[in-house]
């Protein structure tokens, strides 16, 4: 039993070193060490392990026990950006924002488009922010970009490109007025990584897996660093608005990644303000996703979140959230 201890307590320690290395992530950007930004897609897993190491020691009375527990402290607020409970959730504000990455872009040739119209009619947003999505032909109150559009019953101001290096990605900018007051909404859809589920499956044959893993880094480190590239131009949207701004979109990061905590600077999580439950967005890996997110300004106070998984028309969950100026 003593060796079973002693092995535990040094797995225990390296879990805490690697969940200490999510947090390095606010400050390492990925191009001077990329593979840091890595730990942030096991963060999950790797405080589910810290748990229930935790609890064992708790169970066996070791004293341990308190150590472990305090350093989960640490680990608070990273755990909210996954998993949230706020006492008023679901008291609405009287601003409704819809973020949706659609997957297909040409809904037009698909059966799904009349479902998705009426799911838009049904929630009645003020704005709806898709990603991946492309309608064909003209739609009142839509402003369509490659990649990313939107569509507002609000008047629109003005807009413009914001990544001005994208390959894959995109992102835009749109001052809308909504209630008499003028709000900047910026939506983004960061370079993904162009995986399939066959380049993360794994497999009997252990030299395979190998490949793949190897195969998977060479995907994912440059993507990271694409991704430090185009937060430039997001960050400096926001920084130069004028007005309030809501951020939102699929960041193709997960949180406590190096792209989480650059994008949020400044800004408040909606689903930590306000969300219950867990954040899960994208559904298509059975592995607890987040990619899918509303920011806002300190001004615009989210009220209530949610990610609407009665809406299967897509590899993505709507996120619907709610804001009092």
């Amino acid at each position: 039993m003593g060796l079973i201890r002693a092995l535990f307590l040094i797995i225990h320690i390296i879990v805490v070193a690697l969940l200490c290395g999510t947090l390095l992530n606010a400050y390492v950007p990925p191009k001077i060490f990329g593979y840091l930004n890595m730990l942030s897609l096991g963060f999950p897993v790797l405080m589910t392990v810290h748990f229930c190491l935790t609890l064992f020691w708790i169970l066996t009375w070791k004293k341990r026990a308190i150590v472990f527990l305090l350093i989960s402290l640490m680990f608070f607020n990273p755990v909210r950006r996954w998993i949230n409970y706020t006492p008023d959730s679901g008291k609405e504000g009287s601003l409704k924002i819809i973020s949706f990455n659609t997957k297909n872009h040409a809904y037009a040739k698909h059966k799904n488009e009349d479902e998705l119209f009426k799911f838009m009619d049904k929630e009645n947003a003020d704005v709806v922010l898709f990603q991946e999505n492309r309608f064909e032909g003209e739609h009142p109150g839509y402003l369509q970009y490659p990649i990313v559009a939107l569509k507002t019953r609000h008047k629109l101001l003005k807009h413009g490109n914001i990544i001005e290096t994208a390959a894959n990605g995109n992102a835009f900018y749109a001052d809308i007025e909504i209630h008499g007051k003028i709000i900047r909404f910026i939506n983004v859809y960061l370079e993904p990584f162009m995986l399939e589920k066959s380049m993360v499956r794994p497999t009997a044959d252990a030299d395979l897996n190998t490949v793949k893993a190897k195969n998977l880094i060479r995907r994912l480190v440059p993507t990271f660093k694409l991704h430090q590239e185009q937060i430039v131009y997001i960050r400096k949207a926001v920084k130069e608005s004028p007005y309030p701004v809501i951020l939102t979109g699929d960041f193709n990061s997960v949180p406590n990644s190096w792209e989480y905590y650059h994008l949020s600077e400044g800004l408040q999580d909606a689903f930590v303000v306000a969300g219950t439950g867990s954040a899960t967005s994208f559904h298509d890996y059975k592995f607890p996703i987040r990619i899918d997110y509303i920011f806002s300004s300190k001004e615009i106070k989210p009220k209530s979140y949610k990610v609407d998984r009665s809406v299967k028309l897509s590899d993505h969950f709507p996120v619907i959230a709610t804001f009092d100026f």
